[in-house]
């Protein structure tokens, strides 16, 4: 596809990332275009795959899940990377895992009750998986910033 993003598009985007609800009428009015144009627009940063989708985000800890843990897992050797994902994809407590370079081979953000449901996790899903060498664990006392990237 040969569209580039313009100033207009940054606009209507960076109005949706602050508040994903709002409706593209109101965009429109705001931006002074019709709402087919925001629309359109909108279709088309998708199809580019500029915008993955919207998604409703949870308070962990208003549901009882008050810990946030990172996890630097050591693999055995870089080939059984794609299984020790797939078997990662099968534990829920995991909302993140990176490929990394350095001293980790994954990086994992996890969600737990408390400190005992973590070290279930760990004990019982995590470090069993075939390839897993050790695991590194940093327990989160406080997200500071959580934000998208800045496009305008």
């Amino acid at each position: 596809m040969n569209y580039e993003i313009d100033n207009l598009d940054k606009q209507i985007l960076n109005l949706l990332m602050h508040n994903v609800t709002r409706a593209y009428t109101d965009i429109a009015k705001e931006l002074n275009v019709s709402g087919g144009t925001i629309h359109v627009r909108m279709k088309k940063l998708t199809e580019m795959g500029v915008v993955k989708g919207s998604q409703l985000i949870i308070n962990p800890a208003a549901i009882g899940f008050d810990i946030c843990a990172f996890i630097g897992v050591f693999l055995e050797k870089g080939s059984v990377y794609k299984d020790a994902v797939e078997q990662m994809r099968q534990v829920p407590e995991i909302v993140e895992l990176h490929y990394t370079t350095g001293s980790y081979s994954m990086f994992i953000k996890i969600i737990c009750r408390d400190t005992n449901h973590l070290r279930e996790v760990l004990n019982e899903k995590i470090q069993p998986v075939k390839g897993v060498q050790r695991t590194e664990t940093f327990i989160s006392l406080e997200e500071s910033i959580n934000r998208q990237i800045s496009i305008v």
